[in-house]
């Protein structure tokens, strides 16, 4: 089962914040179709929200037909977003791993890291647009 954290500078909003992580979990496989998800009383204990942001999340993911909710029951995946990429996951999370390695040893902190990662990112999906 998943467990969600929220990250409170991120400028995301928490419904969002949990919407992505179960999509995140999705698309590596972590939960698969028929997995439940937390109870919204269990997501609130763990994260002290507000129900309705976990519900918001959990309509989300039911609009996007990610999840359903059974009445007395909870939530459940009902579609999965990995594909044939999932294989090539292991050795890119190694390449990545090593990657992370070299930052921490030029100094940079996990914010430097995520800067560095998110900028080459979104540039490198700008120049493949154009």
């Amino acid at each position: 089962m998943i467990e969600f954290h929220l990250v409170a500078g991120s400028g995301v909003s928490p419904y969002l914040q949990l919407v992505r992580q179960v999509r995140h979990a999705l698309r590596l496989g972590l939960l698969r179709e028929g997995d439940q998800l937390p109870t919204v009383k269990d997501v609130v204990a763990r994260l002290a929200i507000n129900p309705n942001t976990v519900l918001k999340a959990y309509r989300e993911l039911e609009h996007e037909g990610l999840a359903a909710a059974r009445p007395g029951v909870g939530t459940f995946v009902t579609a999965t977003l990995t594909d044939a990429s999932l294989a090539a996951h292991g050795p890119l999370r190694q390449d990545l791993r090593r990657w992370l390695a070299k930052a921490r040893l030029a100094g940079l902190d996990d914010e430097s890291i995520e800067a560095l990662f998110m900028t080459t990112f979104r540039t490198a999906a700008q120049q493949d647009i154009a």
